[in-house]
Parts: structure tokens; sequence; C-alpha cells
């Protein structure tokens, strides 16, 4: 076991940065505290398995709206088991108040832009039905076509082409005026068949 004493500078104090520090520490079984100091530095003292220690500092060394922590001052030391759980020493109450107005304004903020991002995704993906329905209209339209389109394959395949059946009936007497032609030239020269 290890503990840590932890001086955070930096944007850290009335935007809810030490309840962000008790997130990180939920679950972990760390015990110690973190309090406010009047030059507006944030005081960790905490307990617990190095590995999580460790996890701790890179969860809390953080630049996200409101928190913006500057710097981490940490000295490591031998745990001494004086604290029996993790705990946020509050100061005034008025300004705790305040502080506690300005976390709820800072979630407030995040669930608008949340809120926001979500309404995005909702108009991208009723973007995507749209253009899905546009197609499944056109593929309707599709097979509402094909009885049409079969029933002119079966037709055009069923009786030849009127043009066909002339052409052929023109080749066809065109072949026998010729044989007949040929006749009457075997007959003249004397062959008979």
């Amino acid at each position: 076991m290890k503990r840590i004493h932890v001086i955070v500078d930096g944007y850290v104090q009335k935007v809810g940065f030490r309840e962000h520090v008790r997130k990180e520490i939920f679950g972990t079984g760390i015990t110690g505290y973190v309090r406010n100091l009047d030059a507006g530095e944030v005081e960790i003292v905490a307990e617990g398995r190095e590995d999580l220690l460790r996890d701790l500092v890179r969860g809390i060394d953080i630049i996200r709206y409101p928190i913006e922590v500057t710097s981490c001052n940490i000295t490591w030391q031998e745990a001494t088991g004086e604290f029996p759980k993790f705990t946020i020493i509050r100061g005034d109450v008025q300004e705790e108040l305040f502080e506690r107005m300005d976390s709820v304004v800072t979630i407030m903020h995040e669930t608008l832009e949340v809120s926001k991002s979500t309404q995005d995704l909702q108009y991208q993906t009723l973007d995507k039905q749209d253009k899905m329905l546009h197609k499944q209209d056109q593929m309707i339209d599709k097979q509402d076509q094909m009885p049409e389109i079969k029933k002119e394959i079966r037709d055009e395949t069923a009786s030849p082409p009127k043009e066909s059946c002339s052409n052929l009936s023109e080749e066809k007497y065109e072949i026998r005026r010729e044989i007949a032609s040929i006749k009457a030239a075997l007959v003249r020269a004397g062959i008979k068949f």
C-alpha cells in the first residue's frame, strides 16, 4: 500500500473538480481526502494500491471543460492506514453552495452538448432513412414494371415480328421464281429432270 500527496493547480476550484476526484476513486478502495486550498489549488491525500493510485493520477490530470489542470505535484510515501474511507472536505457552506451551483451548470452544459450530438445523429438517421425509402420506392416501381416487361418478352418470342414474316415471304417467293427460271433453262438446254 502506498500514499500520495498531490497538490493540483489550474482551474480546479468551483468547477466540480473535487467531485471528479471522488468519481475517479469510486469503487477502487482508495481512502483519503480531497479539499480546496486557500491559494486556489486542490490537495489530495490518497492511500491504496500503487497501480490504482497511478490510475488516479492519470484520471485527475485532465483538461475537460470546465476543469483545466495545469500541474500535479505528487509526493509518494508509505501508507499510514489512517483513513477509513475517501471524503471530500468541504469549506464554508455558502462557498460550497456556489461551487455546487457551478457543478450543476457544468452538468447542464454537458447534458446540452450530449443532447445536441444526439439530435445531430437523429437527423443523420432520418436522412438515411429517407434515402432508403426513396430507393425502396424505386425498387417497387421496377417490380411493378416487371409483369409488363415479361408480357412484352413473351409476346415477342411467341410470334415472330411482322417484318420477319413479310421478309420470309418475299424470300420464299424469290427462291421459287429462281427455281422456275432454272427449270426453264434446263428444259431449253434439253436436260430432263
